[in-house]
């Protein structure tokens, strides 16, 4: 029994891990290396357009919940995504950003776009392997996979690059893609791990459906405010850290390594806690971590900013977001309609990543008007409001009808 939750819970963690050192790569790195050859500050803004396809994806999400009524269907369209994504890195890999960079980011594109079919069918695949009892460990899997991912591709990949160049960096990450994907394709998939059997014509709009449940609308502002109180502090961290005068070499590794290494580690005590005490336990205690973490900022401000102190609320910050991101997974999880497990996974996750883009636009224009401490404290008041209205949104019995639905 242990080896078989051991099976899971690796092949779930080597799926996110396959997604996202490529995808924090293209979003991160390659803006470094466009900047260091000389490319207008223009043109790297252009480049975030290549995330377009994963606030998009809920569009074609439907269609893969159509096609798929079991573990192995859903496999195949892990599979099929993947290794077409590891040939689009490999083309990539062929070309130059100085004369190619238009074609570079059209196939960037296609990588995303590829990246977040597979993520929908990922989504699905673990809600239908994973028992109640393991989901919160399952999603520890998802949340480490996207930390250690973030980790290697944003801050390990560029040493990587400075060593052996561009193509030669391309062609390891694709073979890592494929490496990636051994686990899921040894993993057995039973064949009565049945998503649904309808063959109903598939509707682009069905992502609109999931909003039609009873009681739904206390689920979808608890989404949407859960990660606010955290969120402006996270987006403006490293230009606070360079307004205190730390060194891009130290920053990267404070934030990029240090940060989402907790990041990871954290993911682990957060899925065991969810797993003993329950959601409902997790939602009373984790926005109050959230809470101290901003009160944390704002102290700061009043600091001296000793280096100690800067490290232990790097530490805090990214502890928190991590615990934070598998309470929003696993109660996602629960809130799936059958046969449609990838899709509302998919709008659940997009409605968070929609909100986290306002709450990130919002905080460079206010730290600007108030200071970064007007920000933070900003974030504790944000955070108190947050705790009262979850603690009065929250319905269990709407969570339990979901979870027998």
């Amino acid at each position: 029994m242990f080896k078989k939750e051991f099976d899971k819970y690796f092949t779930l963690l080597s799926l996110y891990l396959a997604q996202s050192i490529p995808m924090s790569f293209f979003s991160t790195v390659v803006p470094v290396i466009m900047r260091m050859e000389n490319y207008s500050l223009e043109s790297i803004g252009y480049l975030q357009l290549i995330k377009l396809p994963w606030i998009a994806k809920f569009f074609w999400a439907p269609f893969i919940d159509h096609t798929s009524h079991n573990l192995r269907q859903y496999r195949r369209w892990i599979l099929g995504s993947e290794v077409f994504y590891a040939i689009v890195i490999v083309a990539i890999g062929f070309m130059n950003l100085q004369t190619d960079f238009i074609t570079i980011v059209i196939l960037m594109v296609i990588a995303f776009t590829a990246s977040a079919t597979q993520d929908i069918a990922t989504d699905a695949f673990a809600i239908l392997s994973l028992k109640k009892e393991e989901r919160s460990l399952g999603n520890s899997m998802q949340s480490a996979g996207n930390f250690l991912g973030t980790m290697v591709g944003s801050g390990v990949l560029l040493v990587i690059y400075h060593y052996y160049g561009w193509s030669n960096l391309l062609f390891g990450l694709a073979g890592l893609v494929l490496v990636a994907l051994i686990p899921v394709t040894l993993y057995k998939a039973p064949r009565d791990k049945t998503a649904h059997t309808s063959r109903k014509k598939v509707s682009w709009l069905d992502f609109a459906h999931f909003f039609n449940q009873k009681g739904i609308w206390r689920h979808v502002i608890l989404l949407l405010i859960f990660y606010a109180g955290i969120i402006g502090i996270l987006t403006m961290l490293k230009p606070y850290l360079v307004d205190l005068g730390y060194s891009i070499k130290k920053i990267g590794f404070v934030v990029g390594i240090m940060g989402t290494g907790i990041g990871a580690v954290m993911t682990i005590p957060a899925g065991i806690y969810i797993r003993r005490k329950g959601l409902k336990r997790a939602l009373y205690v984790l926005p109050v971590m959230n809470l101290v973490v901003a009160a944390y900022f704002t102290g700061l401000t009043y600091t001296s900013h000793p280096a100690f102190l800067v490290y232990l609320g790097i530490a805090l910050l990214w502890a928190a977001y991590a615990m934070s991101s598998v309470f929003v997974y696993t109660l996602s999880m629960g809130v799936v309609r059958k046969g449609r497990e990838g899709t509302d996974f998919t709008v659940q996750i997009v409605l968070t990543h929609l909100s986290s883009l306002i709450v990130s636009v919002s905080s460079g224009k206010i730290a600007d008007m108030i200071t970064y401490r007007g920000l933070f404290f900003l974030e504790v008041i944000l955070g108190v409001i947050i705790i009262i209205l979850l603690y009065s949104l929250y319905s269990e019995k709407f969570y339990e009808r979901n979870e027998h639905s």
